[in-house]
């Protein structure tokens, strides 16, 4: 089961994807600021960060950034509102996806499981 870190200020927002995440099998881990979301990069792995971009403290693109120096193999994805934060994001982490706000749910799932279909290979010793 793949582990998603997910930061967003917004609570509303941040509970209404986790339930939606996890409706459709992910494991998440929700924090509220990107400076929360640091300590657990360092203890635990996970497969993709999910950032809103702007936040207080310290915004999804520093986030994306070090969570890539803490590992280097977890998928970046970031969600905004903001049109022109949207091409500062795609310039400063390039192998980032960014989904724009307003968006369905369907769209998010379905963009995560096409970064994690990428990856997997059926067991082929399952009947």
């Amino acid at each position: 089961m793949f582990r998603i870190l997910l930061a967003e200020d917004d609570r509303v927002m941040r509970e209404y994807l986790t339930r939606a995440l996890e409706r459709s099998g992910y494991l998440v881990t929700a924090v509220d600021r990107g400076t929360a979301a640091l300590p657990l990069l360092e203890q635990e792995p996970f497969d993709l960060l999910l950032t809103d971009i702007v936040m207080p403290e310290m915004d999804g693109i520093e986030l994306a950034q070090r969570a890539g120096d803490i590992s280097p193999d977890i998928r970046i994805m970031f969600i905004t509102g903001f049109a022109a934060v949207t091409l500062k994001a795609g310039k400063e982490v390039p192998k980032a996806s960014i989904l724009s706000k307003p968006f369905h749910l369907r769209e998010l799932v379905i963009e995560i499981d096409r970064l994690f279909e990428r990856e997997f290979v059926p067991n082929r010793n399952e009947p």
